[in-house]
């Protein structure tokens, strides 16, 4: 073959083979070629279909938002199914520390059974099945609000107490509030009395909710502090959500009359004792007004250098370690209790103590037979105190739980909602 026939034979196989390789091309978008993509496009249907017949139908919800930060510490890690059953959920700290909880007796809901902690991350895996026992897995992972972007009160008398017919609701907040009206608004105080609470703020940290006269005996007083997610100040919310009862006990007043130096103890208006008394000295006036019991110690130590009575040295005026039957009147220090040190001449005679009122007692605070014994077991938090003629100033109402010695248009002024 000459070479002219070879070249020629050459172009004529590339022409048909071109030719073939066109029309294979073009065919892509014949009859063929749209059979071949069928069977392709049913076979995929076909998988997609079987794929969601063995999907489960559950359908699981965690609550917070998968990555959510500044959760809740009490409405956070809720898990919910619907057309389904959870049959395990699991909750861990980032460190691998399990969570308790439990699932509900109908099997559609979870929660922890513990407070959870601020900062902390927090990982949720939960497992459910529809009717026909398919499985159906969701998994979370959050971190709870920050100390620093959340506020808490520290509030008294505790749940479950019973106390006297003068004890406040106070709370003592551990962030400036500045948003008063929304944080109040979060707080409800009710009593079985009927009568009206009103709260009073002595400050950006502290709130204290009392009726106009005092509480009435026998009935309960419900504390609800509904805080979760209120914004107390810019990027500071609350996280309490709690409820708190406590029960008013008997209607117990005592006044202490330092011109006299006689105290009398009252209960439901009638005098059940009167002790002789010994109040502040001239120098050292004992507060007046109506003051609030807020601890009780059987024996404390009352040194004078920590409420300003030193001596040139510097050390306190009197340091007494086993002070007996001591009852807390105000935070500055004044306080009701027993002296064994003063001769008993002393009581209904003659005025002699730093500002305290002291009753007559013995050392150890073991002799029940003793007027300051006696008050103490006869006392409980909450009882009020009424100090008259000493010639002192009213004690101011924010020292101690001491808010009775403002009227109530001014308790009432002191409101922010």
């Amino acid at each position: 073959m000459t070479d002219g026939k070879r070249r020629r034979g050459l172009a004529a196989a590339s022409a048909l083979l071109g030719g073939v390789l066109v029309l294979s091309a073009c065919s892509g978008g014949g009859d063929d070629s749209a059979s071949g993509d069928s069977g392709k496009g049913d076979s995929q249907a076909q998988v997609d279909e079987a794929a969601a017949k063995k999907s489960s139908e559950a359908q699981i919800k965690i609550t917070p938002k998968d990555g959510s930060n500044n959760a809740s510490i009490n409405n956070s890690a809720a898990v919910t199914v619907a057309k389904g059953t959870l049959t395990e959920v699991k909750m861990t700290t980032a460190d691998g520390t399990a969570v308790a909880g439990e699932i509900s007796a109908d099997k559609k809901s979870w929660k922890p059974s513990v407070q959870l902690e601020r900062a902390t991350t927090y990982k949720l895996s939960a497992t459910a099945e529809d009717s026909a026992g398919l499985a159906a897995h969701e998994n979370a992972s959050f971190t709870t609000v920050a100390p620093d972007n959340s506020f808490i009160g520290t509030f008294t008398p505790d749940d479950g107490t019973t106390v006297g017919v003068g004890m406040p609701v106070s709370i003592n907040f551990d962030k400036a509030i500045t948003n008063k009206a929304a944080v109040q608004k979060g707080v409800t105080v009710s009593t079985t009395s009927g009568q009206e609470v009103v709260c009073h703020w002595f400050n950006a940290n502290r709130m204290d909710c009392r009726p106009d006269e005092y509480w009435q005996e026998g009935s309960t007083v419900t504390l609800k502090l509904a805080l979760d997610g209120v914004e107390g100040a810019e990027g500071v919310v609350g996280v309490q959500q709690k409820t708190v009862t406590f029960k008013i006990g008997r209607n117990q007043v005592t006044y202490v009359d330092a011109k006299t130096k006689q105290m009398k103890v009252t209960q439901d208006g009638k005098t059940v004792r009167t002790i002789p008394i010994s109040a502040g000295a001239p120098e050292n006036k004992t507060y007046e007004g109506q003051m609030v019991i807020s601890e009780k110690f059987k024996e404390t130590r009352m040194n004078g250098a920590t409420v300003g009575f030193t001596d040139d040295d510097g050390e306190g005026e009197y340091d007494i370690k086993d002070v007996p039957h001591a009852m807390r009147l105000s935070t500055s220090g004044t306080f009701i209790h027993g002296n064994y040190w003063g001769a008993k001449s002393i009581f209904g005679s003659v005025n002699t103590s730093h500002g305290c009122v002291g009753l007559s007692d013995t050392k150890g605070a073991n002799d029940p037979s003793t007027p300051g014994a006696w008050f103490y077991d006869n006392s409980i938090i909450g009882d009020v105190v009424v100090v008259q003629n000493t010639g002192d100033k009213t004690i101011a109402p924010d020292n101690g739980l001491n808010g009775w010695n403002m009227s109530w248009e001014q308790w009432k002024a002191g409101s922010a909602v």
